[in-house]
C-alpha cells in the first residue's frame, strides 16, 4: 500500500527546530509539529527547493537545524507547469501578490500531485477563504489541489 504523499512546507522545519516559545500558541504548534514529526514514517515526505531556499535564510545556526531536518526528503523539481499554475494562483488572486512562495509551494504540490500540504502559514495557505479559490484554480488548470493541513489535522488513524 503506497503511503500518502506530503508535500512539507517551510513552516513545518521551523516548528520542528525552533526554540521552544514563551507564546502558548506557537508553543502548542511545536509540541504538535514534534508529535506528528514522530509518526512521519506514514508518509512518504517532500520538498521543493523553495522550502530549502526559505529554510537557508536567517540565523546560521537555525538555518543548519532546518536543513538537518529536510535530510532524506525527496526533492520535488521545478517545472514550467509548476510555474504557470503559481502565476496562476496569484492572477486570479486565490493568493495575493505578496504570497509568491506559497503560490510556489501550492502549485508544487498540486503539480506533483502531493495528497497533502502540510503547513502552519494560515495566513494564506491553510486558510478556509482561500483554500476553495486554491483549489477551483488547480482545478481549471487540469491539476487536483492538495489537501491543505496543519499537522494538528495530518494524523494516521489506528488500525483495529
Amino acid at each position: 500500500m503506497l503511503k500518502p504523499r506530503v508535500y512539507v512546507e517551510t513552516t513545518i522545519l521551523s516548528y520542528l527546530t525552533s526554540n521552544p516559545s514563551r507564546d502558548l500558541v506557537l508553543a502548542a504548534h511545536q509540541q504538535v509539529t514534534t508529535e506528528w514529526w514522530q509518526s512521519r514514517d506514514h508518509f512518504s515526505l517532500f520538498l521543493s527547493e523553495a522550502v530549502l531556499a526559505e529554510a537557508r535564510r536567517g540565523d546560521a545556526t537555525a538555518a543548519a537545524r532546518r536543513l538537518a531536518v529536510a535530510e532524506g526528503m525527496q526533492i520535488l523539481a521545478a517545472t514550467k507547469d509548476a510555474e504557470s499554475m503559481a502565476a496562476a494562483l496569484l492572477l486570479s488572486a486565490a493568493l495575493p501578490a505578496k504570497a509568491a512562495i506559497d503560490a510556489v509551494h501550492v502549485a508544487m504540490a498540486a503539480v506533483h500531485g502531493m495528497d497533502f500540504l502540510l503547513t502552519w502559514n494560515c495566513a494564506h495557505i491553510a486558510n478556509a477563504i482561500m483554500r476553495p479559490r486554491i483549489e477551483e484554480v488547480c482545478e481549471r488548470n487540469g491539476f487536483h489541489a492538495p489537501v491543505i493541513c496543519t499537522p494538528e489535522e495530518l494524523v494516521e488513524q489506528e488500525k483495529p
